[in-house]
């Protein structure tokens, strides 16, 4: 079976609702996708650290509980971090994250990467000044490895307050050069390149990564892989909660090509290929968007 592995960031995340708080999870964009992936019999590995905490043991244990492998999991001496969540009238979420600076890093267990391996990473934790040379070390030996890597630069406006603006780019650009597939939302595109065409943002990044994916919330999903270019629909549903929705979407993306055997060997996607990885990536997210959960349901039909 094809190893999943999640390198990223672990959160607590309490949400709130009007003020008021409503529901906490174990969040991170790496360990949503994981959670989802492990609910539908994939075998995941959670690479990343956390406090010394109950919050930690907390996140450990519900882990453990789904399934997903936490060997790579650093412990280290401190608080976890905590996310407030703040949906508002679309039940979208505003972020307030609360980390403890005190923390001392440790070196990472890197895993023997494989060709029928498949690597996610991303969000700010893929491109975070103190983190980069750790990351890239992680990355490359998976690459060097025959790995197929999978790249979300999941880049808000917000990360911009927290680097020189130009590094994080040149940082995000390094990660897709990395990559075999890179799936991006609108914002993040709009954040990187000021450009919100996908075929723009494709002739800027082709020379990158030759496998792209453009999500745009609600709205079409763009699909391109050298000479393509094809646009898919996403169907209206009744949102409770869109947290979580672009990690499945990823999710269903690797539920796809795990399920298909497509790794490092397949060499460049074809067109045809494209069709069952986004209705996956779509089914997945939609079912997320539809519960208070990070994750899809326990019992979710894959």
């Amino acid at each position: 079976m094809t190893r999943i592995f999640g390198l990223g960031e672990i959160v607590y995340d309490v949400l709130f609702k009007e003020i008021q708080p409503i529901a906490a999870k174990a969040g991170g964009s790496m360990l949503n996708s994981l959670v989802s992936l492990a609910r539908v019999g994939q075998e995941t590995y959670m690479i990343s650290e956390t406090g010394n905490d109950l919050v930690s043991e907390a996140i450990i244990s519900f882990l453990e509980e789904n399934k997903v492998n936490t060997e790579y999991i650093n412990r280290l001496n401190g608080n976890s971090t905590v996310a407030l969540a703040f949906l508002n009238e679309k039940n979208e979420a505003q972020y307030q994250f609360f980390k403890d600076d005190s923390i001392q890093r440790a070196i990472f267990n890197i895993p023997d990467f494989t060709e029928s391996d498949i690597l996610l990473f991303g969000s700010f934790y893929g491109i975070n000044p103190e983190l980069r040379p750790i990351i890239l070390n992680m990355v490359q030996k998976a690459k060097n490895a025959g790995t197929t890597i999978y790249y979300d630069p999941n880049f808000r406006s917000v990360h911009l307050k927290h680097g020189n603006r130009k590094q994080l780019v040149e940082a995000i650009e390094e990660n897709m050069s990395l990559a075999d597939i890179v799936r991006g939302s609108d914002e993040d595109f709009m954040n990187i390149y000021n450009e919100t065409d996908p075929k723009k943002i494709y002739k800027k990044m082709s020379q990158l990564c030759q496998n792209l994916v453009i999500t745009a919330n609600a709205s079409q999903v763009h699909a391109f892989s050298p000479g393509k270019h094809e646009k898919y629909s996403v169907p209206a549903i009744k949102t409770v909660s869109t947290i979580g929705a672009g990690d499945n979407f990823n999710a269903g993306v690797l539920y796809a090509l795990a399920k298909q055997g497509l790794n490092k060997k397949y060499g460049k996607l074809n067109i045809e290929e494209w069709e069952p990885l986004i209705r996956n990536g779509i089914k997945f997210s939609s079912a997320v968007c539809q519960t208070l959960d990070n994750y899809v349901p326990e019992n979710f039909n894959a």
